[in-house]
């Protein structure tokens, strides 16, 4: 992989459940740190975060009062959204992109921004795949609450074993089945994977409770799993 020292397009997705439900201060500020610096290299920098546990209540609490999927979708989204605002304040961004032309704009013209949820039926895994294809950006990060990508989900399998390098195809075969549902956990959605694949993105998914882990993944240095 290419080291993106300098004129880079990264698109930084921070899982929800990373941030904390309510987010870490000290947490959220090593990664403006990190963003900050990469920003210093000359790197431009979209970061998409999701909602996280308080997200899931929601949908938890929307189904129990007989809300359709769309219903249970749209409220996470504005706990994802909620989240982007802390971070895209503390970046000294004034708002939160609700549209992927809206992102792509303030990146081109800040080389920073922030968003959450896009729309139902989608996680902001795929969010995140959407706006780097978009974007024509040159790495995904998913900041995620494990190592990486593993043989299989090692909260509940003892065996699994962590993958550091993934063909687009053994991608889809591990997280591609499946499909969307309101609040699913995975370390890369379904959707999300197939997407990546689909457009050839490059992907390095790292264990973000550790900014170091993600300041590796921005300068290049192997770090978690990286799907190519």
């Amino acid at each position: 992989m290419a080291s993106p020292t300098s004129g880079k397009k990264i698109v930084l997705r921070i899982g929800g459940s990373v941030l904390g439900s309510p987010p870490q201060a000290k947490l959220l500020k090593g990664y403006v740190e990190v963003i900050s610096e990469a920003r210093k290299s000359g790197n431009s920098v979209g970061v998409v975060v999701g909602g996280g546990s308080v997200a899931r209540a929601y949908i938890a609490t929307a189904k129990e009062l007989g809300l359709p999927r769309e219903a249970q979708d749209m409220i996470a989204i504005e706990a994802s959204r909620l989240n982007a605002k802390l971070v895209a304040m503390k970046l000294g961004v004034q708002r939160v992109s609700t549209t992927i032309q809206g992102m792509t704009i303030e990146l081109e013209k800040n080389g920073t921004g922030a968003m959450g949820g896009l729309r139902p039926g989608i996680t902001t895994d795929t969010v995140a795949a959407i706006l780097g294809d978009a974007w024509r950006s040159d790495l995904l990060v998913k900041a995620s609450d494990q190592d990486g990508i593993y043989t299989a989900d090692p909260r509940t399998d003892k065996e699994a074993k962590l993958l550091h390098n993934l063909s687009y195809q053994e991608l889809v075969r591990i997280l591609g089945g499946g499909t969307h549902r309101p609040g699913i956990h995975s370390i890369v959605d379904p959707v999300a994977a197939k997407f990546i694949a689909k457009h050839k993105l490059t992907l390095v998914v790292t264990n973000g409770f550790f900014t170091s882990n993600v300041r590796k993944a921005l300068q290049g240095e192997r770090v978690g799993t990286l799907v190519s």
